[in-house]
């Protein structure tokens, strides 16, 4: 339906150009002749020949058989298609001799007695419309193929931003389920700690909730709420944890994906062994320009994490690095016999130019 609406609107267009045809014919035959009865019939059967073939060319040999790469078969018949409209111009030139000249041949126009050159006039005409119908069917196909390709990658940045949001989802009970046992028992025991732990809570909250679906959040915020984060574990581990944090003096313009360096002091805390008695974590997070060092170490003893559950696992957060830094970041870790050491390092950080 859509086509056919096209069709006829672009009647008017078709109708112009033709009349523009025959007038070029006319006054191009016209030259050094004075015959205008001869010229006029003359220019207006050639017309219809050359419309007819045309659309043969551009409605059916272009789109059947070049378009396609039936190149044998277009040829073949374009070839068909030459031999036919030679047979109509000589039969227009001597039909328009018998019945409008009455046999007299000394008065056909001379730009008429060439039957070569009219032969390349009337293919000059429809290479011009064949050679307009193959640029438009280019055009046409390559906006086709470009809206097709953006529909796919809309549907792919659909499907990464469902991912996304589903691998953020699996980080949000672990802050909770850690917090609130502390605040249970703190609790229970009538603790005047107790206010200043849901507080602490309270902007670990306000981050998980809102800022995580931000897609870039300040490198300084990430920062104060894995201090945050480790304040609360503090209050928690009391005399049984050695925590040590370095961060280096960086721009406040840095940015970086939200909650993505908690997860890992998270994983520490959870997955650390006490040495002596003593959960040892160092985190150190040095930024350069727009490169960032981050790393993290804990205390360790492999035989008591074979009984422990995986938890976030690095390769869920190692999928949300790819989602994020796919080709600009490396994640290494590596196991000893008293330690667990993880190192993440980020290439081309985004920038806030006008931050302060």
């Amino acid at each position: 339906m859509k086509k056919k609406h096209v069709l006829i609107r672009n009647i008017p267009v078709h109708l112009l150009f033709w009349a523009g045809v025959w007038f070029f014919f006319y006054k191009f035959f016209s030259y050094n002749s004075s015959n205008q009865a001869y010229v006029t019939w003359f220019a207006s059967l050639l017309l219809p020949l050359t419309m007819a073939v045309t659309y043969f060319a551009v409605y059916f040999l272009i789109p059947r058989y070049l378009l396609t790469k039936k190149y044998g078969r277009f040829f073949l018949f374009t070839f068909y298609m030459l031999i036919a409209s030679s047979y109509f111009i000589v039969l227009i030139i001597y039909a328009i001799l018998i019945l409008v000249l009455k046999y007299d041949a000394s008065n056909i126009p001379p730009m008429v007695k060439n039957f070569t050159f009219i032969l390349i006039l009337v293919y000059l005409i429809v290479g011009i419309v064949s050679f307009v119908s193959i640029l438009k069917h280019n055009f046409t196909t390559e906006k086709r193929n470009r809206d097709l390709q953006n529909k796919i990658l809309e549907t792919q940045l659909q499907i990464k931003e469902q991912e996304l949001h589903y691998l953020k989802m699996q980080i949000h009970p672990h802050f909770l389920f850690n917090t609130l046992n502390t605040i249970y028992g703190f609790a229970l025991k009538q603790s005047k700690e107790t206010p200043d732990i849901i507080l602490k809570l309270s902007n670990l909250l306000d981050y998980i909730l809102y800022q995580i679906n931000k897609p870039c959040v300040s490198l300084k915020q990430e920062v104060t709420h894995i201090r945050e984060y480790i304040e609360l574990e503090k209050i928690r581990f009391r005399d049984s944890l050695l925590v040590e944090f370095h961060a280096n003096d960086f721009s406040a313009g840095i940015e970086i994906a939200p909650m993505l360096l908690i997860p890992f002091v998270e994983n520490a805390f959870k997955h650390g062994s006490r040495k002596e008695g003593v959960l040892e974590i160092f985190i150190n997070i040095n930024v350069e320009n727009d490169e960032m060092v981050f790393s993290i170490r804990n205390s360790y003893k492999p035989e008591k994490q074979e009984k422990k559950k995986t938890g976030i696992g690095l390769e869920n957060i190692r999928k949300r690095l790819d989602l994020h830094y796919e080709g600009k970041y490396e994640l290494n870790y590596q196991k000893s016999a008293e330690w667990f050491d993880v190192s993440l390092r980020i290439k081309e950080l985004k920038q806030i130019k006008d931050a302060g």
